[in-house]
């Protein structure tokens, strides 16, 4: 038999992307492992297949799904780093994840623990709430679409049939229905689908990993599709009487049929999972698969006939009855009229407001910020979490949407981050023990190794991070140990501040191993920050070299800015928001009535982010992450309201507004054209 070899291994694309293997097959699209020759790092290559080339429907699809990464930036969301749309061939160039899918997981461990499940689960809703906070609903959540990391981070990729928000959201073609198994009713029947469809599929795979099997399965895609439009699935606790009846309820909430009794966002089921997890004796008495209240019975009271009386002992009564019975009714009115006066007096709509959704939320960056002006945010206490990263707020009261005062307080839970241990001493063990020991705190082992003549062959020589240290729970420690007196020793020459080519280079002419790791840092791209072990160090031909490279940008973080709207808007509108030809985020179906909106947007040093509405400039807001300020540069109220329509501007500035300027309402620009996008 003869195997065709596949035309692309060992061709390089773009010039730079030297292909190696084949690591999957999808329906449009196969997927390579590749070496990116200019960042000296292994990436994945999707390539959509060539017989594709022409078909409109699957170029839609696989640019679409370029479009939806390109948006997203989340440590659960498998990071997009090139993308080319040639005729001749189309490709997208993503970070290259070494696992397994879950799919595959859940096949070898047929019923996952409880705690495992809903650590992956936990994951997967937080990069959809991402994805969905952005505008875009990923369409096809199955465990297929899941990696899994050898540490049990979860990574969610192909968004091949993810769609904004703002678009119709109805099923196109029978092509991205999506995988029916874990398919919301609304997308089976071609209905309009949200960010709720997506909360079904969750509970589907949270259904699977907890019970081994899948709620809906037939001999046909149709019957399964009829199944979940029309079949009420057993419990959970059926198939599995070890689950929690807590997760049961979160499992099956997350599978109604009507999308109004499911969680009504990631955010939402994220919270009853906190509270679950805080308690695992917890029963929320959630209703299940009911479409509308069932009638209550109630057992009917008896009618009794009272024994005949005589008629003038019945004349007594009733005249010593009517004034009685006239007296209560009058006390009973007034205390109504009362009752209903101070009910409207305190339930004045002026005065009431429902409460923000803080969780994920970083509160050193909204405890001053305007857009909470109406609430007082109060630190309650601080807590170890593993979901929450540190300074992010974990949990609040009142909880999100929950009625409360104007001017009153939340008080919230801020995390101090995963649980911190030492590093231990573990110095002139051998690697087998040093590894149980760390193993033992929560921690992982990675074996490198170095010659030294003091510690006998074999055995740690050192550990980076340094014995003592603090880290989170989970944190890779490089464990060196010894291969004895060099007896080909090789001084490691100074290489910081080189190019990670030219020191690599240096390092292998010397018959040294070396491993390249990036580190976020300003410096210039590829620029060598350190060396592991240090220039000088004396050690054996063969061992490993650790260079630590800059990524060229800073540090990432947040800063959330108010973008301020004339009053007088009514209707809905959708902004696009612009980072040079970028489309960072967008704001869908805003209603103009609710003026100013927030964004959080995420960068570092100082960067300029444009306003679109109708593909017409709106504003411009120059941002400096490393402050976490923002100022205004100029707004024109007359892309959203009418020529000579009289507009008020909103309330001034709370954040540092330099200056303001008026734009000409005829700037209309197209993001992908440089020339018109101003910094």
């Amino acid at each position: 038999m003869v195997v065709e070899m596949d035309k692309y291994i060992g061709k390089r694309l773009g010039g730079r992307y030297d292909i190696k293997e084949l690591i999957g097959v999808g329906g449009m699209a196969n997927v390579y492992k590749a070496a990116d020759i200019i960042e000296d790092k292994i990436v994945a290559v999707k390539i959509l297949k060539d017989e594709y080339l022409s078909n409109d429907e699957f170029l839609r699809r696989f640019r679409n799904e370029s479009k939806a990464i390109a948006v997203l930036s989340h440590p659960n969301i498998v990071k997009i780093f090139d993308v080319s749309l040639g005729d001749g061939i189309q490709y997208i160039v993503m970070e290259y994840v070494d696992g397994l899918t879950l799919k595959e997981y859940i096949e070898q461990q047929h019923v996952l623990r409880w705690k495992e499940a809903v650590h992956f689960t936990v994951q997967i809703l937080r990069a959809l709430q991402h994805a969905h906070d952005k505008g875009i609903v990923h369409r096809d959540i199955k465990p297929q679409n899941i990696m899994l990391l050898q540490d049990g981070t979860i990574k969610v990729m192909d968004f091949g049939i993810a769609r904004f928000a703002r678009d119709d959201g109805r099923t196109v073609t029978d092509k991205a229905i999506g995988s029916v198994h874990y398919i919301s009713p609304e997308q089976a029947r071609g209905d309009v689908t949200d960010e709720k469809s997506d909360i079904y599929s969750v509970g589907v795979m949270l259904f699977e990993m907890l019970t081994g099997k899948l709620p809906f399965d037939a001999d046909s895609a149709v019957s399964i599709a009829l199944m979940q439009m029309q079949a009420i699935p057993k419990m959970p606790r059926q198939l599995n009487e070890t689950i929690p009846e807590g997760l049961e309820e979160i499992t099956v909430r997350a599978m109604q049929k009507d999308p109004s009794q499911r969680y009504q966002s990631a955010a939402e089921m994220l919270r009853d999972i906190d509270e679950f997890k805080r308690n695992p004796s917890i029963l929320f008495e959630y209703k299940y698969f009911s479409d509308e209240e069932k009638t209550k019975y109630f057992d009917a009271v008896e009618n009794k006939v009272p024994e005949e009386e005589d008629d003038e002992e019945d004349e007594e009564t009733k005249s010593k009855t009517i004034p009685i019975l006239l007296a209560i009714a009058s006390a009973f009115v007034v205390f109504v009229i009362l009752f209903i006066a101070g009910w409207a007096l305190m339930s004045n709509p002026a005065q009431k407001m429902r409460a923000p959704d803080l969780l994920g939320k970083v509160y050193d960056e909204i405890k001053n910020d305007p857009q909470y002006a109406d609430i007082v945010i109060e630190v309650e206490t601080r807590s170890i979490s593993d979901d929450y990263p540190a300074g992010q707020i974990m949990d609040q009261d009142p909880k999100a949407s929950q009625s409360m005062k104007k001017g009153g307080t939340i008080k919230v839970v801020v995390s101090s981050g995963k649980k911190q241990v030492a590093v231990p001493d573990v110095r002139n063990s051998d690697y087998s023990e040093a590894k149980d020991i760390l193993e033992r705190e929560g921690l992982t082992a990675k074996q490198l190794k170095i010659s030294d003549p003091t510690v006998e062959k074999d055995c740690v020589v050192k550990t980076v991070p340094d014995i003592g240290t603090s880290v989170d729970i989970g944190t890779e420690i490089r464990v060196y140990t010894s291969t004895g007196p060099a007896a080909d020793p090789v001084t490691i020459p100074e290489v910081v501040g080189d190019k990670s080519a030219t020191a690599k280079a240096k390092l292998e002419a010397k018959g040294l191993v070396v491993v390249i790791e990036s580190e976020e840092s300003s410096e210039e791209k590829n620029k060598v920050l350190s060396v592991e072990p240090g220039a000088g160090s004396v050690v054996e031909k063969g061992d490993t070299v650790t260079l630590f490279v800059s990524t060229g940008t800073a540090k990432q973080s947040k800063v959330n800015v108010t973008v301020k709207l004339p009053s007088g808007l009514t209707g809905l509108y959708d902004f696009e928001i612009y980072h040079n030809t970028s489309l960072v985020t967008t704001v869908k179906n805003y209603k103009g009535a609710l003026g100013d909106f927030s964004v959080e947007l995420t960068g570092s040093g100082i960067m300029t982010y444009k306003i679109l509405y109708k593909n017409t400039l709106y504003a411009t807001y120059e941002v400096n992450f490393d402050k976490g300020t923002y100022t205004k540069v100029d707004q024109n109220d007359e892309v959203l309201m009418p020529k000579n329509s009289t507009v008020s501007s909103s309330s001034s500035d709370t954040s540092s507004v330099s200056s303001e300027s008026t734009s000409s309402s005829s700037d209309i620009i197209n993001p992908r054209d440089n020339n018109k996008n101003k910094n």
